[in-house]
């Protein structure tokens, strides 16, 4: 199974391990997983930090690349243009373009937001 991991998710992974159910974090840890981290994410974790809105690590995007668990998943155009076609269910653009690159990459998002399976997307509950 091919994972997007959502923004929380990956945030909570290093700041609040806890937070992630056992069931989620053994889904992400296993080797017949492939486990992806969008840099939409890392966009918006590091607008959110600038404005103060949430505390991110200096060197949070080289603990990403440096998991080896882990790979980022960059935005292509397809998945840009693809959030035209979603309906106006969830107002967040990240949000939007994660659930764009889940369809156009055939991928389960990992998150702990129940609207996102509102879209037809496979949801992965934490």
């Amino acid at each position: 199974m091919r994972l997007l991991v959502d923004t929380h998710v990956i945030l909570w992974g290093y700041n609040e391990p806890e937070r992630i159910s056992k069931a989620v974090s053994r889904e992400m840890a296993s080797p017949r997983n492939e486990c992806f981290v969008s840099l939409a994410s890392l966009w918006e974790i590091a607008i959110k930090a600038r404005k103060g809105q949430l505390i991110a690590h200096d060197d949070l995007a080289a603990r990403i690349e440096a998991n080896p668990q882990l790979s980022f998943l960059p935005i292509a155009v397809d998945h840009v243009w693809r959030v035209r076609q979603l309906p106006h269910l969830h107002g967040d653009p990240f949000d939007q373009l994660l659930i764009a690159q889940t369809l156009c990459e055939n991928m389960t998002l990992v998150t702990h937001d129940r609207a996102m399976a509102n879209y037809g997307v496979s949801v992965l509950l934490t």
